[in-house]
């Protein structure tokens, strides 16, 4: 061997310069402009055909399944509605839906 480590490289980051800056340096942004560029803005990379993220109304653990096919997601999708407790969102490319439990009391 040659005594070098493998694995991936150090990149050095500076985020020591970035928190001793004034906050002059920084743009303020509102509410409004956050969830217009963040929430009503999202992004699938090209390769991901759906987002399924699920709640377990009991636990409240969160789980994502990430598919690249329709078929594979309208399996969980079938199976997720016959799961009890949980509740889920589906986000594609055009739109994201939100699942959830009817109760009938």
């Amino acid at each position: 061997m040659n005594g070098k480590k493998k694995g991936k490289p150090y990149f050095p980051n500076n985020w020591e310069e970035y928190k001793d800056l004034d906050d002059s340096h920084f743009i303020p942004h509102t509410f409004e402009e956050i969830m217009a560029w963040k929430v009503g803005g999202w992004e699938l990379p090209s390769s991901v055909r759906c987002i399924i993220r699920v709640t377990d109304l009991k636990t409240r653990k969160v789980t994502e399944h990430v598919y690249s096919r329709h078929s594979a997601a309208q399996a969980k999708v079938n199976q997720l509605i016959e799961t009890p407790d949980i509740e889920f969102v589906v986000a594609d490319h055009e739109e994201i839906h939100y699942v959830t439990q009817v109760n009938e009391n």
